[in-house]
């Protein structure tokens, strides 16, 4: 049976046992009492047989009416009380068939079928936008890994077409181009890994990740001629080494390669704020519009023009921080500087042995 007949048989049931209630309380309370005639001798008011007889047939036509009033009145009651949620099951056979910009939008007041419709709404919302950017995400991974690719392939031709071709510069520009579609590739599995969340928590101090991050990056540093000053206090929180590691190399990485003028600073702090740690970089470099930066850690999104030299991105450096940094439940946030640059503040849960 459907649900809408079992509450039709509910309600009828239950107006019948009320009717047989009422009925038998008038009968206990009332018909009990009305005596009956000694003998044969007749009284001069009614007798029980009496009342009796022009009682019962009465009864019997009164339920039968409130069982077919239960009925009708229950069906209708019931339909309208399953509407919502008719449209809902619309709703959501239509987001099974692939349809995911449908939305219920369901009127009235605040009750549970409401409280309902709006929870599907708002996860027909996410999904649809997690397929937009897996989409979105797939279409630029598949144009970035085929540029590369094109690049060895164009390398080749040439080679084969000029015999005389020195070998060991086709060996080198391979091996560049080679190199790049490795970094892009592991950059795609680590966003994968973060997104998934498959890695264990265990104690981290941000302050040492940023130092280790320091030293690894140095010479990279010095070749552009960049001060990174690092400072801070111990910074405890739960996570993973390697991808906070990662998280903090990412962020430095970036302050270095991105930063004017050519004697600029990085500047690496990290501190503890109530329940929560907080790692901040800031360089100095070009002025950006607010714009630009809400858009930087975008997938595939450069920051500069420069993409063409030796040290453009893939555009998934802020991604990954972003991907990071919502694994460990933490927030994100990137600010233009005033005198150019940008600061960018990562916020994570503080661990309290």
């Amino acid at each position: 049976m459907s649900v809408r007949m079992k509450l039709t048989l509910s309600y009828a049931g239950f107006l019948m046992v009320a009717g047989v209630l009422l009925l038998g309380a008038v009968w206990v309370f009332l018909l009990r009492y009305v005596p009956d005639p000694p003998g044969h001798r007749p009284l001069m008011g009614p007798t029980r047989y009496a009342l009796q007889v022009a009682f019962f047939p009465r009864a019997a036509q009164v339920m039968v009416f409130l069982l077919v009033f239960g009925l009708i009145g229950g069906w209708i009651l019931a339909g309208r009380m399953l509407a919502p949620l008719a449209r809902i099951t619309a709703a959501t056979r239509r987001a099974a068939s692939g349809s995911l910009s449908h939305r219920i939008e369901l009127e009235g007041r605040s009750d549970e079928f409401r409280e309902l419709a709006d929870s599907f709404d708002a996860m027909l919302a996410r999904i649809e936008a997690d397929v937009a950017e897996q989409q979105r995400f797939a279409a630029n991974a598949s144009h970035e890994l085929r540029t590369p690719l094109a690049i060895m392939q164009t390398l080749l031709d040439v080679a084969r077409s000029d015999p005389g071709r020195r070998a060991g510069e086709l060996d080198d520009r391979l091996r560049a181009v080679n190199g790049r579609a490795i970094e892009l590739t592991e950059a795609l599995l680590l966003l994968s890994r973060t997104d998934q969340r498959v890695f264990t928590r265990e104690a981290v101090d941000l302050s040492l990740l940023a130092e280790e991050a320091g030293e690894t990056l140095l010479p990279l540093a010095e070749k552009n001629g960049v001060r990174v000053v690092t400072t801070g206090d111990v910074t405890p929180t739960l996570g993973s080494p390697a991808l906070l590691l990662q998280l903090t190399t990412n962020l430095l990485h970036n302050a270095i390669v991105h930063n004017r003028p050519a004697d600029g600073t990085v500047l690496v702090r990290t501190a503890v704020d109530g329940g929560s740690v907080v790692l901040t970089v800031e360089n100095t470099g070009d002025v950006l519009g607010r714009q630009l930066v809400a858009t930087l850690t975008e997938r595939f999104t450069r920051g500069t023009a420069r993409v063409h030299t030796d040290q453009a991105g893939a555009g998934l450096g802020l991604a990954i921080v972003k991907s990071i940094v919502r694994a460990h439940d933490g927030t994100l946030r990137l600010d233009p500087r005033d005198g150019g640059g940008l600061r960018v503040t990562v916020r994570l849960p503080r661990d309290r042995p």
